[in-house]
This record gives C-alpha cells, structure tokens and sequence, in this order.
C-alpha cells in the first residue's frame, strides 16, 4: 500500500511528502523528478519538445510504475488526477490525499519556489493568479474525483499538515509500523 498525494502545484506534496515518509518508516518518490530524471529534462523541456498530451503520455508510464510500489508516499504532478488510468492506479495502489492551497497562497509559494518557476511551463496563456484559478476550477473536480480526503495547507507548517494526515490515515486504520487496514471513506478534513 502506498499514500499518493495529489493537488496543485505548490500546495505541499513534496515537502509534505518526505515529512510523511520519515514518520511512517516509508520511502518517498517524486512523480515529476522520477519523469524528469528517466528523460533527462525538465518538464518545461518536455512539454516543448513533445507538447502536452506527450508529457501526460510518459506522466501516465511513470504513476504506473510507482503504482507497483508498496509502502511510499509519492508526491505526484498537479496534473496527473486528469488521467481516468493514473487515478484508478493510485486507488488500486493505496490512499490519496488532496491538498488543498487557495490560488493567492499558491500564488505566493510559486514565486518563492525557483524550481517550479524555472522548471515548468505555463498551463495557459492568462496572467498568473488568473491561470492558477482557471487551471484550479478545471482541476478541482479531478482532485475531488480522486481523493480519499483532502487537508487545507494554507498557513499551516509541515509539521501541521503532516500530522493532520497522519491523523485522518490513523482513523483509516493506517498506522506507523502497522500492517495497514484500510476502507475507502472520501472524507473531507
């Protein structure tokens, strides 16, 4: 079993991700590092060189190898819950965790963050904040779809977010160092 963290860009899955591991005794794994370190580009190369539909092609190959490992957390891209194959493979592979930032607080992680701004291309050709509640409103569906529960980041510390998902995968019967027990709620936090 594995625990996926699905959401937008800068809501938290890596950093999440890897305080996650670390308490549950579980690897960690990138989706978009493992993409980007198997092409040898960043994303924003790929999506030049092949386009969109062929960055999601290889996007839907790597969340299906990750789908085969058990017990790590996977911090996956924003995108990969818009694929019906991606979504059903997380669900088959283990739990999915939404987190949830709004567009201004997204907005203020990303310029922050270098990586992601250097690193990827834009989702659309409206200003920033713009594309970040446009691409949100077409997304959210997708992450609600999918999700087992979600957990708001906004102003909160890892450490925060981080417990609160430990509590709610706890209510689930996933607890540190246990065989998992788990039934598939579609809680909200």
């Amino acid at each position: 079993m594995n625990l996926f963290l699905i959401g937008y860009r800068c809501t938290g899955k890596t950093s999440v991700g890897r305080f996650l591991a670390g308490v549950l005794g579980w690897g960690f794994i990138d989706a978009d590092s493992e993409l980007v370190k198997e092409h040898d580009m960043t994303i924003r190369e790929i999506v030049a060189r092949w386009g969109w539909n062929d960055f999601r092609e290889k996007e839907r190959i790597i969340i299906k190898k990750l789908c085969t490992l058990d017990r790590y957390v996977v911090a996956t891209g924003g995108g990969a819950v818009l694929d019906d194959e991606n979504v059903e493979g997380m669900k088959k592979s283990g739990v999915i965790v939404w987190l949830k930032a709004t567009p201004v607080t997204i907005k203020e992680r990303i310029l922050r963050d270098k990586n992601t701004e250097e690193g990827r291309p834009a989702l659309t050709d409206k200003g920033f904040l713009e594309e970040i509640e446009e691409t949100l409103l077409s997304r959210n569906s997708h992450y609600h779809h999918a999700m087992d529960f979600f957990v708001d980041t906004n102003h909160r510390s890892i450490d925060e977010i981080g417990r609160t998902v430990i509590k709610k995968l706890n209510a689930l019967g996933i607890e540190e160092g246990k065989e998992p027990r788990f039934k598939r709620t579609g809680g909200s936090e």
